[in-house]
């Protein structure tokens, strides 16, 4: 077996180069005199409908909607513009259609001001004209486009500039249409969490000037613009400033019902006492301190004293098992021994049996803030609703932002479907939707999907669950032993699958010492394999990208005919790459290779923009430097190419556009070598693109993990060894044993007399 590597290079970084903006209208688009009449009337009845019914704040908030999924750079630049600022700038919300799977088009909130309107307004009237008078009453691509045609006479007097009248016909053909915001609940509940459109107004404005009485709502722990209210409350709500409500979600986050079938007491275990042995934080229902191994627990329970006073008799087995399977789960489980040993619990009970969703996130936030020596969590809560398509669920975005702020990561499990009839399945509940953390599903032994799963993706594009594992299932043969108060036990559910990644990735991150990106983008690479694209991403929606390897030492090495390393960097520019990869050649001067690259980042996300929630791209190429000097990519990604041109719909579907999750592979196969290029090397790029105008005022950390498959079985990791020496790069083997040797000296306590 070939040990994995770990690179030490220097990354290049190139600030973009500005070039001219071409105006154009994009293929098969047009805009007709009938088309901005539509729109015309659109905003003639927006302003209607204001003025129709009491208006509590200043501006107008109005949806565009796309006529197609658009790229932030396609988005309308001259339609609703205000005085001295962009379109972007007015954003506050996104979200898709209702449309089937795969036909989704956006739809984009903005909140604008009259004037602004009726400016628009008489935009939109001198572009009609324009084009009746000068396009014969269509602006199309062949007569339209500067490419096509330069000597088209743009110089209309009403307009400040050309490319202001270009700019309002392109924007009129990738509108469908405006209207006013209206956002219904999907099912009754008992209470829901309401979140608003960011406005003037403050949340509490806002409610005061409904003349909300204050007894019947609750928004203190629920962020700036979110509140808890109950179901007549939503109906006032709905009926009053319908156009106001962006986004309404579940209230109450729970855990799976209870565990099964007590063992017999031969299944008692024994364990030495604890040393020095990493610690994994532990977020979930309470933890019985009289189990065999609760020397191995720091113990915390975090309810409030009423909590107490309702139940003295507290619930806790959930719990116990969870952590029992980070602490012993080989032991309890010889088949599932994944070479990691045991590791120490920091447990933080928050409940018995449900939480609401606002309280648990304040437990979070405090619990994370004030153990910050610990950088993997485990969270096995949530809720029985079904996650939304337009927007990442409270407590779900709560955690992105921990993520993204600190060196933490939460390994999440990815909810359990316990209808008793399931007639088609269930999206994930939350905070299965958080998009930084790995949200792990469930698998039998056998590596089948489990009973109870539920599936992705998350707005509709995002693959979660990220990874799967054993979680067992209904079957007595196919569960997982546990620890509970009632002795061993054989249990199921994401959430005892959910554990064993845990201790994985503290295994990765305490002992080999890879930092989160590394670690996060290794578990990823290591389930998907090969088999990922072969499988045509068959079941990815319940999988992920697939089952992670039962011993570590599957993820930390690879067979002799392979080479896989690891590269480290922060993107703090447009551009970061590295064109001197030094991937051995044969006996032809060809590259007998095949090879994958996983990529894993940890962007600012925001809730507030809906289906467009993650802030920060990076895209991702590798593969061989061409005679141009560009990669000639393994995915095929021309996507940042310049005059190339890819649509948005496509750049998220083939290339995983905003995903912060990137996996690209070659087809195996009966492959080739590939020609070389003279003396080119391979290499890798990644572009980093912000979702807003505002940039970002720090640089982002990221993980690649590449693998190289020598086509006809060669081992050649000695002269790719020898050649990263040569051009003076640090290149470390991971042996296994010699890191947990050397973690282990680490953590000795020395005395001195």
């Amino acid at each position: 077996m070939n040990n994995l590597l770990e690179l030490k290079v220097k990354f290049n970084h190139e600030v973009k180069k500005n070039g001219s903006i071409v105006i154009n209208l994009r293929a098969h688009n047009e805009t007709t005199i009938e088309k901005i009449e539509s729109l015309e009337e659109n905003l003639r009845s927006i302003l209607r409908y204001y003025d129709d019914n009491e208006r509590f704040i200043n501006g107008y908030l109005i949806d565009v909607n796309y006529n197609d999924i658009i790229a932030k750079s396609n988005r309308i630049s001259e339609l609703l513009k205000p005085i001295g600022k962009e379109a972007n700038d007015i954003v506050v919300g996104a979200r898709f259609s209702n449309s089937p799977e795969g036909k989704e088009n956006h739809i984009i909130t903005y909140y604008v001001d009259k004037e602004t309107i009726i400016k628009t307004l008489s935009k939109l009237a001198e572009t009609k004209r324009f084009i009746r008078e000068q396009l014969d009453g269509k602006a199309v691509p062949q007569v339209f486009n500067e490419t096509k045609n330069k000597t088209i006479n743009l110089d209309y007097t009403s307009y400040s500039s050309k490319s202001c009248i270009r700019k309002m016909i392109v924007d009129c053909s990738v509108v469908e249409s405006f209207s006013v915001p209206n956002v219904s609940v999907e099912s009754y509940k008992d209470t829901f969490l309401v979140t608003f459109f960011q406005t003037e107004k403050t949340l509490a404005e806002l409610l005061e000037s409904l003349k909300i009485d204050t007894i019947l709502y609750r928004y203190s722990d629920y962020g700036q613009n979110t509140i808890s209210v109950p179901w007549d409350l939503y109906l006032v709500l709905h009926e009053k400033v319908p156009y106001m409500i962006s986004m309404i979600s579940s209230d109450l986050s729970q855990l799976s019902p209870d565990i099964f079938e007590v063992l017999p007491q031969d299944y008692m275990q024994t364990i030495p006492a604890p040393q020095n042995e990493p610690i994994i934080g532990v977020i979930d229902n309470l933890f019985d301190e009289n189990v065999y191994f609760s020397k191995w627990v720091d113990n915390h329970d975090y309810l409030e004293e009423y909590d107490y006073l309702i139940n003295k008799n507290i619930e806790r087995n959930h719990g116990t098992a969870v952590s029992s399977i980070i602490v012993d789960g080989p032991a309890l489980n010889p088949w599932l021994d994944d070479e990691c040993g045991r590791f120490r619990v920091r447990h933080f009970g928050v409940c018995e049996k449900m939480i609401s969703v606002p309280r648990l996130v304040k437990k979070i936030k405090e619990i994370v803030n004030d153990n910050p020596d610990i950088h993997v969590w485990n969270l096995s809560l949530g809720t029985d609703d079904e996650v939304s398509k337009n927007f990442i669920s409270f407590d779900a975005s709560v955690l992105d932002e921990l993520q993204a702020r600190k060196n933490i990561i939460f390994v999440i499990s990815g909810t359990n479907d316990n209808r008793e009839t399931k007639k088609d399945l269930l999206r994930v509940g939350s905070p299965a939707d958080s998009l930084n953390a790995i949200v792990v599903n469930s698998v039998k032994r056998n590596g089948q999907v489990a009973s109870y799963s539920r599936k992705g993706t998350v707005l509709s594009f995002f693959n979660k669950p990220d990874v799967s594992f054993y979680g067992g299932d209904y079957e007595k043969n196919e569960r997982i032993n546990a620890c509970t108060s009632r002795g061993i036990e054989a249990v199921y559910g994401t959430s005892f699958a959910a554990p064993w990644i845990s201790r994985k990735l503290a295994f990765l991150m305490e002992v080999i010492g890879f930092p989160r990106e590394i670690a996060k983008a290794l578990i990823i690479d290591s389930a998907a394999g090969w088999d990922y694209k072969n499988a045509n991403n068959k079941f990815h929606n319940l999988l992920g990208y697939g089952t992670v390897p039962i011993k570590i030492s599957d993820i930390l090495s690879v067979n002799n005919r392979e080479i896989k390393f690891v590269m480290y960097g922060t993107s703090e520019t447009y551009k970061t790459s590295n064109y001197a990869i030094p991937v051995p050649k044969d006996n032809d001067n060809n590259y007998p290779f095949i090879a994958r690259a996983t990529l894993c980042y940890f962007p600012e996300c925001r809730r507030s923009q809906g289906v467009d929630y993650t802030s920060r791209e990076l895209s991702l190429k590798f593969g061989r430097i061409k005679p141009d000097g560009k990669i000639e990519d393994i995915n095929n990604n021309t996507q940042d190419d310049e005059g190339s041109y890819t649509d948005e719909r496509k750049s998220r579907k083939d290339f995983r556009k905003w995903e912060n999750t990137k996996f690209i592979s070659a087809v195996l196969r009966k492959n080739r070598p590939l020609k070389s290029y003279a003396e080119r090397m391979w290499g890798i790029s990644l572009i980093s693109k912000e979702r807003l105008s505002s940039h970002m005022k720090s640089g982002i950390n990221f993980g690649v993990v590449v693998t190289l498959r020598e086509i006809n079985g060669i081992n050649r990791i000695q002269d790719f060894i020898t050649s990263c020496m040569l051009r003076g790069w640090i290149i470390n083997e991971i042996n296994m044993e010699n890191r947990l040797e050397l973690y282990n000296k680490n953590q000795e306590e020395i005395f001195i007399e």
